[in-house]
């Protein structure tokens, strides 16, 4: 077995978690930003075809106590990166430290390498590297003085899934749209609608968990080239996920905004994604917006200007009041609006029955979930 680790955007880690044991994979610690778990070989192209939450997925290599630039080189010098580097490939380095006697992150990374470079040199007999082949990104990450070396198996970052090239002056990482949808849990027989939806990213995230599309079907990974991992299980990997798409399946789903420009980007997105049949992306005024009938059950998931990079304050909180008393006629629908701003259950003229921290890039936020009726 092979210990591995998942990291995701802070408050991702319960449902990062859920889904490595979803995959029938052992988690072994939970930390802000990762969980470490067991798995095998096949399990890293699955790790990296199908998780919806994690941002990048890597082998760790080893772990050990490092307060000192020497304790740092020589545990860096004991482990057996000849098992997965071989004498031609590339191993850049670089990484993060927090809360730590060693602090300074180009030392560590000079002596990450160094060391690296004197334990490949001791396995093939060579004092220098070309560095042509195959590239392994060696990452370490100090945390309170015990030091962690990881390959990177990703290599672009898994939120980029690929059917986004184009996106709105405010994106939503592909992974936070996700974890949104899987908290409203999306239902066939339930419409699912984001009033704000730019680019189409929580309503596509949403439509692909419906389907069950795993979100790194229709890309490369980084390990995809080593020559330590057998190259079959990618091909295994993506027909296993193949196999598990539900084509059984109509959800339906809206996509909404104020800007054409925009829309049409998210109805390229949704093509590129392979869900355009079951979404209907259309110009409307989130303030305006009604049920499409009086017993059509519905859930909204979205994600509004919070005046930090759109609008400006005064006119995000003015929406803010408009749309709280705009989505009471939506009732007993269920709401999920994601935002920075702390006075937004006053604003929005209702206490959320439940409220979830999370990061949107840098910008701290959270989720506010109503559940229930207002009266």
């Amino acid at each position: 077995m092979i210990e591995l680790v998942a990291t995701c955007l802070f408050g991702l880690e319960k449902q990062l978690g859920e889904e490595i044991d979803a995959l029938g994979c052992k988690r072994l610690d939970t930390m802000d930003g990762r969980v470490t778990f067991l798995g095998n070989e096949a399990d890293i192209a699955r790790a990296n075809i199908r998780l919806r939450c994690a941002e990048r997925i890597y082998i760790r290599v080893g772990s050990f106590p490092a307060t000192t630039f020497t304790e740092l080189f020589d545990g860096v010098r004991a482990l057996p990166f000849e098992d997965f580097i071989g004498p031609d490939d590339a191993f850049p380095v670089k990484g993060h430290a927090i809360r730590s006697k060693l602090f300074s992150v180009p030392d560590c990374q000079s002596i990450v390498k160094k060391a690296v470079v004197e334990r490949l040199s001791a396995s093939y007999g060579l004092k220098w590297f070309p560095e042509e082949g195959a590239k392994y990104q060696i990452e370490f990450f100090i945390f309170k003085d015990i030091a962690t070396l990881m390959i990177d198996t990703s290599g672009v970052a898994l939120h980029k899934r690929g059917y986004r090239p184009a996106a709105g002056a405010a994106p939503l990482r592909e992974t936070l749209a996700a974890a949104m949808a899987l908290t409203s849990r999306p239902r066939e027989d339930i419409l699912f609608w984001d009033p704000f939806c730019g680019s189409g990213t929580i309503v596509i995230e949403a439509a692909m968990i419906l389907k069950n599309i795993a979100p790194g079907l229709d890309r490369r990974f980084a390990a995809m080239d080593f020559d330590c991992l057998h190259h079959g299980i990618w091909k295994d990997a993506a027909d296993e996920a193949r196999d598990l798409v539900r084509r059984d399946v109509a959800p339906e789903l809206f996509g909404s905004d104020l800007d054409e420009k925009v829309l049409q980007y998210a109805r390229e997105n949704a093509e590129r994604a392979g869900v355009s049949d079951c979404i209907r992306f259309f110009r409307a005024d989130a303030r305006h917006i009604e049920k499409p009938s009086a017993d059509r059950r519905g859930t909204v998931v979205c994600n509004p200007p919070y005046g930090e990079r759109l609008m400006e304050l005064r006119e995000v909180e003015a929406l803010y009041r408009d749309i709280g008393r705009q989505f009471v006629q939506l009732d007993p629908w269920q709401i999920y609006v994601l935002t920075s701003h702390q006075k937004f259950e006053a604003l929005y003229g209702r206490r959320a029955d439940k409220i979830r921290k999370l990061f949107n890039g840098m910008i701290p936020c959270n989720l506010y979930q109503y559940f229930r009726p207002k009266n």
